[in-house]
């Protein structure tokens, strides 16, 4: 049996092994596509409803067609969410005691830009991390800058290096069948899997660390911004690592609990529910909608632990009780152009948090997100970038004589 590029063999021999529980997904029922995509499959799967290249001009036609519909029919939305959900937002049952919808001052903004932006008491981390896999080496890695508007605090690097046999020499017929075993196991070049988390989710839950470690060790600033959620799913989970998870929550608890200023802005939410509520937002407008409270007593609920880890699982339970509730969840915009974005930060100084959201958001008019993370990220990627790590690589490789025989095709696509 031939198998396709994008299959993976997960045994010596071709056959087939049946779907295990977690690998398997809900159907999708009929109706469901039908609403979701204003067509019916069987529409969809018929070529013959299928333009050519030919018909460029009715292709846009049909793309401006939807996206006016689109936005015509958000813009209602807009206006039913600001007059019913808005007054419902504080009384809402579990709600923080802070929530509901406030409203920014250019005279508010103009202060946080003075006091607090470019006088260097906020500071903002961002990382990055690049994989680069071949079939004897896969190398990891994971940069982390921390920026102010007085320059750059410092940058640092991490790289990892794994090997599936780091050690030989004894049965050689033994050491081939690890050697296979463990590869057995691992996903295909230039892909992401579930079944390898010690090269996926244990590189990002690596990365997390290190980004909110930074944040309280390295930053001497009264304010701390991050990037994506304070308390990560990575770290949360450990990624499978107990040790993870162990120095991972006295990181966040020091940062959450003690230090207590911080803003977290992520870049793409998973939670479109608070970014409908965002939408609604006017410019220099922010709602303090919920805590995260629910949410990290849902992923400990999940199971993701073993039976051995009750240690890591009871700090995670007080790690939910203490901080979970301190965290608040809220959405901003800060320009006509841009749009809403979440950030989180501690209860007690919500207020202030969103401020400098936005004061910050609004100096990047058409994205309305922090210009301290943008530049975190930048100085990141100008030190830590691609360009930093494949040369050297391929440098290395060439000095081994085998310059090209461990590249695969995409790396060597361009």
């Amino acid at each position: 049996m031939v198998q396709s590029e994008n299959e993976e063999n997960h045994g010596l021999t071709s056959t087939s092994q049946p779907l295990k529980m977690e690998d398997q997904r809900e159907s999708i029922l009929p109706d469901e596509y039908t609403s979701a995509y204003g067509e019916e499959l069987s529409s969809t799967l018929n070529l013959d409803t299928w333009q050519s290249s030919d018909d460029l001009a009715g292709l846009y036609a049909r793309l401006e067609e939807e996206i006016k519909e689109a936005v015509h029919r958000e813009d209602e939305m807009r206006l039913r969410i600001r007059q019913s959900v808005f007054p419902a937002l504080r009384n809402r049952v579990g709600a923080p005691p802070n929530a509901g919808v406030y409203q920014g001052t250019i005279d508010q903004i103009e202060k946080v830009h003075c006091g607090y932006l470019f006088n260097g008491l906020v500071e903002a981390c961002d990382g990055n991390y690049i994989p680069y896999d071949t079939l004897p080496l896969t190398i990891v890695q994971i940069g982390i800058s921390l920026v102010s508007y007085k320059g750059n605090q410092g940058s640092w690097v991490h790289r990892l290096f794994r090997r599936d046999l780091r050690v030989g020499g004894g049965n050689p017929v033994d050491d081939a069948l690890n050697l296979l075993e463990r590869r057995q196991h691992r996903t295909g070049f230039d892909a992401e899997s579930s079944r390898d988390r010690l090269t996926t989710l244990g590189t990002r839950g690596i990365m997390a660390y290190a980004e909110r470690a930074v944040l309280l060790k390295r930053s001497n600033a009264l304010w701390r911004m991050g990037h994506g959620n304070p308390a990560p799913y990575e770290i949360l989970t450990g990624s499978g690592m107990v040790e993870l998870i162990d120095q991972g929550l006295d990181i966040l608890n020091k940062l959450i609990l003690e230090h207590e200023r911080f803003i977290f802005v992520p870049s793409a939410p998973a939670n479109r529910m608070l970014l409908t509520v965002g939408n609604a937002l006017r410019p220099l407008e922010y709602a303090i909608i919920d805590t995260s409270e629910d949410d990290i007593t849902r992923i400990l609920n999940r199971g993701h632990y073993r039976g051995s880890w009750k240690k890591a699982v009871a700090k995670l339970e007080q790690f939910a009780k203490e901080a979970g509730p301190k965290i608040v969840v809220g959405v901003f915009r800060a320009t006509p152009m841009g749009p809403a974005h979440m950030f989180y930060a501690h209860a007690a100084h919500a207020h202030e948090a969103a401020l400098i959201a936005m004061a910050d958001s609004i100096l990047q008019e058409h994205r309305g997100f922090p210009m301290l993370i943008t530049l975190a990220d930048t100085v990141c990627g100008a030190i830590f970038g691609t360009e930093s790590l494949v040369p050297q690589i391929q440098v290395a490789y060439g000095e081994t004589n085998a310059p090209f025989r461990y590249q695969t095709e995409r790396q060597t696509r361009h």
